[in-house]
């Protein structure tokens, strides 16, 4: 007799786990479209990308400019979907300005790392830029602290390597921030 009622005592645990997993599942809210709209990671590397543009000397008229993804600051050959993302909306808000942006991802002759992005190394940076007759290149890095996510860009001449304009910004590690780090954050 102990079995059915020890069976019917262990289904209405689990059966009481099951709507209490349910039930935490449906206590975080939805976003609206109104929410995602105000999220500010867009203005704010919007703002960025404004600030380099105000140091910059070039002219649109000059050439093109190339961005490449921003990456880890601990492991360079390394970014995640945090640092892609800050590199599209920077040169989209560059072309916003203006500026003719090329896009290396529509370019076969440039070898791009699997998930990693446009990836520049030193000493592809003159080729590419040479080869698009581009002024200068948009280059950038992340670190990942506690609380916060410190963002540096800059623009830099890519025959010299002299830098002609850098901004630093900070951004929260909140949940949103550290899903897209997430992936191959070199942490």
């Amino acid at each position: 007799m102990r079995s059915p009622v020890l069976l019917a005592a262990l289904l209405a645990s689990l059966a009481a786990v099951g709507c209490a997993t349910e039930g935490a599942r449906q206590a975080v809210p939805e976003i609206t479209y109104a929410q995602a709209a105000n999220s500010e990671l867009v203005a704010t590397n919007y703002r960025a990308a404004d600030a380099l543009l105000a140091q910059f000397g070039g002219t649109a008229a000059g050439g093109p400019l190339i961005v490449a993804t921003v990456v880890n600051i601990d492991a360079l050959e390394q970014s995640s979907t945090l640092g892609r993302m800050i590199s599209e909306q920077i040169s989209a808000r560059f072309s916003q300005r203006g500026w003719q942006m090329v896009e290396l991802k529509l370019r076969g002759s440039i070898y791009m790392r699997r998930g990693e992005g446009e990836l520049i190394l030193t000493r592809e940076i003159s080729d590419i830029a040479r080869s698009n007759k581009a002024q200068a290149i948009v280059l950038g890095s992340y670190a990942v602290g506690a609380s916060f996510v410190y963002v540096n860009l800059k623009i830099v001449q890519p025959v010299s390597n002299a830098v002609l304009s850098a901004h630093d910004y900070v951004l929260p590690a909140n949940q949103e921030v550290r899903t897209m780090l997430g992936r191959s954050t070199g942490r």
